[in-house]
């Protein structure tokens, strides 16, 4: 038994839609070309096509839309995630890089691209699925890039990546961040993989916990499925911003620059706590649907 495409298609785009997804027709074809192996352009003129699929087909993209429709990540469903112009593999356990943070990229990417250096370095904390490193590796092949993620099972994720992405020019670490903060920090595993560092690295950038202990968020899909490691930043959300800063002083050169994603609320608290702390012409940028969303900060040359 064959089912039609396009009736199936608007089966499920009904039930997404009744669910509450927000772009239930893209929803849709992504399940479908994900079972069919076909990209969303593809699904879509087989459709106009009046192609036919088979029964055990359909009832995968059914039993995949079901899942959706509770509110499961498209992404954990397909097991990969499109970030700038590389496919990272995610699933439970692991931060789902989202478009905005492409623009967050582009920041570091600009910046080493005009770094005078054969092999500048960047630093990507709190690196989760290794989106941000990966995609400085891939546009700026040159630059050596440093990742670093506290969770085991986002580690595990990000070093699939990594070994498929990363061209050996990335180099992963296991470890927390706050043990960079420490008096003794050149003492810890990561301190000693990072002393050879301090004061050569040309950008550092994060994409850190940032929502406060007390904002639960909304979507069902970061409230039940994001690890809330890589969400929350303490009382105010900026608890993790605050080690980053003293962090980037250590190991930024002079001149170096910090990169750091936020809600689109921060920018301004962000711009004051690194003023306070020293940074050099703080400021806060867009992203592209014009909500503040990346605060960038110089290391004083003086």
């Amino acid at each position: 038994m064959t089912h039609d495409l396009n009736a199936l298609l608007k089966e499920i785009r009904a039930e997404l839609a009744d669910a509450g997804i927000e772009d239930p027709a893209a929803d849709a074809e992504l399940i479908v070309g994900h079972v069919l192996r076909e990209p969303r352009g593809r699904v879509q003129a087989l459709a106009v096509m009046g192609s036919e699929i088979t029964e055990q087909q359909a009832d995968t993209i059914r039993g995949l839309s079901g899942e959706r429709a509770y509110r499961v990540p498209l992404q954990h469903l397909t097991g990969k995630a499109p970030f700038r112009g590389i496919e990272l593999a995610v699933g439970p356990g692991v931060f789902i890089p989202r478009p905005e943070t492409e623009s967050v990229a582009q920041f570091v990417i600009d910046a080493l691209q005009q770094v005078q250096d054969a092999e500048p370095i960047a630093v990507d904390l709190c690196t989760g699925s290794g989106a941000i490193a990966l995609s400085l590796a891939q546009e700026v092949p040159h630059t050596r890039v440093w990742a670093v993620e506290k969770s085991v099972e986002a580690h595990a994720w990000a070093s699939r990546n990594v070994g498929d992405l990363g061209d050996g020019r990335v180099e992963l670490l296991l470890g927390d961040i706050a043990d960079l903060d420490r008096p003794d920090w050149e003492s810890t595993q990561l301190g000693r993989a990072f002393t050879p560092l301090r004061g050569r690295v040309n950008v550092l950038v994060s994409n850190p916990p940032y929502v406060p202990a007390d904002m639960v968020p909304r979507d069902p899909e970061v409230r039940d499925h994001d690890p809330e490691l890589a969400l929350y930043g303490g009382a105010d959300g900026l608890d993790i911003v605050r080690i980053i800063s003293r962090v980037a002083q250590r190991l930024l050169l002079p001149g170096g620059l910090l990169v750091l994603e936020h809600a689109e609320t921060q920018g301004a608290a962000i711009q004051r706590l690194l003023t306070a702390a020293g940074w050099h012409a703080a400021a806060t940028h867009p992203d592209l649907t014009g909500r503040d969303r990346t605060t960038t900060a110089i290391l004083d040359e003086v």
